[in-house]
C-alpha cells in the first residue's frame, strides 16, 4: 500500500467505495464519476503504477471478463470499452494500475478517429518492436 494512494485506501476500506467484486487479488468498484451506468474500475489490489508493472497478473484478464459480461448481462448497452491509461500525458489521473470498463450506450459513443497508416513505416514500427520483445 501507498499511503497518498485512493485506490490502496479504498482496498484497505480506509474510504468506501461501491464494490461490485472482490477476490485475493483484485476489486472492481463503481467509478465516482462514471461516463455512463455501470462504469466499473477494475483494480490489482497489489499497488503498480502502470501496466509496465503488471508482469505476471494475469488474473486482470479474468476479472476484465467477468465485470465485463456482467455489465452486458445487467444493463445490455450497445458496446463496452475497456481503457486503461499508462502515465500522466496519456490521462492517467490515479497512479495505481486501474482498467475503466465502460458501458457505451446511444448517445455516449466513443469517437476515436484512426489514419491510415504508411505500409513502409508500419514495416520500420514492427521491427523497432519486434527488438524490444
Amino acid at each position: 500500500m501507498t499511503d497518498d494512494c485512493i485506490f490502496c485506501k479504498i482496498i484497505d476500506g480506509e474510504i468506501p467505495s461501491h464494490k461490485i467484486y472482490e477476490d485475493e487479488n483484485i476489486i472492481a468498484i463503481l467509478d465516482a464519476n462514471p461516463v455512463s451506468k455501470g462504469h466499473t474500475l477494475v483494480i490489482p489490489k497489489k499497488h503498480v503504477e502502470t501496466i509496465h508493472e503488471a508482469g505476471g497478473m494475469n488474473f486482470l484478464h479474468e476479472g476484465l471478463v467477468n465485470v465485463s459480461n456482467a455489465l452486458e448481462k445487467a444493463f445490455n448497452p450497445d458496446g463496452i470499452n475497456i481503457a486503461q491509461n499508462n502515465g500522466e500525458k496519456a490521462g492517467q489521473e490515479v497512479f495505481h494500475l486501474h482498467f475503466h470498463v465502460t458501458p457505451i450506450y446511444e448517445g455516449n459513443e466513443l469517437d476515436v478517429t484512426y489514419n491510415r497508416g504508411d505500409l513502409e513505416e508500419a514495416e520500420k514500427t514492427v521491427e523497432e518492436i519486434k527488438q524490444k520483445l
